[in-house]
């Protein structure tokens, strides 16, 4: 018999205003008990629509059932078959969105708790089971894959079970991509996601870091003279974007990519970092994503007094996700939404003062389907602040298509590809993730890394077959 309680498991979590303090992990995950009975809420229906939601097409009522019958290591083998990165994906996916959003029990309640359900498999099991993956037998194949994140990871172990040979070369110094560099750690602790990636090593997965694709070596060479059959860009969207008002440029004007990598990857809030941040008094950030709200609590963490939410749309408009914005509010971060900033203001040395921002208030809608901001006349405010950082949205870093000679792009810098496969203007090098579609979600980029893969798979196989 289900469990017919309509509303979800409550996950216990750090209490606001001692959580504002620490980078330490907010939500502290569900308790074996608590993991059944949520479990138990599910209506194991017919037509698994929860399936339907899901862009890496985990069997979720299959890992549900194991869970409620309290067989945890058979539920982590039904997600491992669709999905690499488990721990990561039960923390940080919209599934409100995405598989939440398509289960029957959200009609009538709260859907099944599916995001804390796979959270709480992934972290059972690499806490109880230590054993390592079989290596698939090579099949004589070698794939390169650029860009260390969660599509190139995706992709790369899927191909690894495939038996082919996989290198991943990645920019920075450490794997993860914006799983280390732009997720909190109070969202997404760091060692949570090395495991992950060991998890690929011991697959057989070679990772490269501190390769600069387009730099150290370009497509062409490892497609060359490196013997690579077929290459995949994962290379992420790692270009900030800012407003092009008057200001941008003093002291203080931070993009939320530098912000938070500072924060996350170098660990700048810690004392004795060698990696330098700027502790403020009052901060503005400009945006209402995701990223901007991490940034926000970032900067409350780093003890700044006042942190606001610059965003010239309502409450109502924000497209981070629900969980954020409520977990943002409780922290004390401050909205002000309807405002646009028009020019950051500077004192004598050359740092932030302040900015001037208007008031707007909301038309008809625009080409994006949302109702289209236009300033109040004569609105005209100072807000006092000292810290400026810009969540506007990035796009591709243009090295990688600018050093390969027939690699199509779109005026925002994407890559083109023909379509879920992967596949660009140039033969056998496929790309996906932030790369093709700009900044978008770590769940949509490892159901392109995954589409990429099997298309890859599928291109060697055929091209080696006509050779017979």
């Amino acid at each position: 018999m289900p469990n017919m309680d309509p509303k979800k498991c409550p996950m216990p979590s750090q209490e606001p205003n001692v959580r504002n303090k620490n980078f330490q992990e907010v939500a502290l995950g569900y308790t074996a008990e608590m993991a059944v009975q949520e479990a138990q809420r599910c209506l194991q229906c017919k037509n698994h629509p929860c399936r339907s939601g899901c862009p890496v097409d985990i069997d979720i009522p299959g890992f549900i059932a194991q869970v409620a019958k309290g067989d945890f290591a058979e539920a982590y083998k039904v997600i491992a078959r669709s999905s690499a990165l488990p721990a990561v994906c039960g923390r940080v996916c919209p599934q409100e969105n995405q598989c939440e959003g398509k289960c029957i029990r959200g009609i009538k309640g709260e859907p099944v708790g599916i995001g804390r359900l796979e959270r709480f498999v992934a972290d059972w099991y690499r806490e109880n089971v230590h054993a390592k993956p079989e290596k698939p037998a090579p099949n004589g194949h070698k794939v390169a894959v650029i860009g260390a994140g969660p599509s190139g990871l995706t992709a790369a172990g899927d191909l690894a079970k495939l038996g082919y040979q996989v290198t991943v070369y990645e920019a920075l110094h450490v794997a993860g991509g914006v799983l280390m560099y732009g997720i909190p750690e109070f969202r997404l602790p760091k060692d949570i996601v090395q495991h992950e990636v060991e998890g690929l090593k011991e697959l057989g997965v070679d990772i490269q870091c501190n390769m600069v694709i387009g730099k150290v070596l370009t497509i062409d060479e490892l497609l060359g003279e490196y013997g690579y059959d077929a290459v995949y860009v994962a290379s992420g969207a790692g270009l900030p974007r800012f407003m092009g008002i008057p200001g941008e440029s003093l002291n203080g004007v931070y993009s939320a990519n530098e912000y938070l990598t500072r924060v996350n990857l170098m660990k700048a809030y810690q004392p004795g970092s060698r990696t330098p941040i700027q502790h403020s008094k009052s901060v503005a950030v400009v945006g209402g994503g995701n990223v901007a709200m991490d940034a926000a609590r970032c900067a409350k963490r780093l003890g700044a007094e006042d942190v606001y939410i610059v965003y010239r749309r309502g409450m109502a408009e924000l497209p981070a996700r629900k969980e954020e914005v409520e977990h943002a509010e409780e922290e004390g971060i401050i909205f002000k939404t309807l405002t646009n900033p028009v020019e950051v203001l500077g004192d004598e040395n050359g740092w932030v003062r302040g900015m001037t921002c208007v008031e707007m208030e909301l038309g008809e809608p625009d080409e994006s389907g949302r109702r289209r901001p236009i300033v109040k006349q004569g609105s005209e405010f100072e807000l006092e602040v000292d810290t400026m950082i810009m969540a506007l949205g990035t796009s591709p870093n243009p090295l990688i298509r600018s050093t390969t000679p027939g690699l199509d792009a779109d005026r925002h810098g994407c890559l083109i590809t023909n379509g879920p496969d992967g596949l660009t203007s140039r033969p056998m090098v496929y790309a996906g993730g932030d790369a093709v579609t700009g900044a978008a979600t770590v769940i949509l980029a490892m159901g392109a890394g995954k589409e990429a893969a099997a298309a890859i798979d599928k291109a060697i196989r055929e091209k080696y077959e006509q050779k017979k």
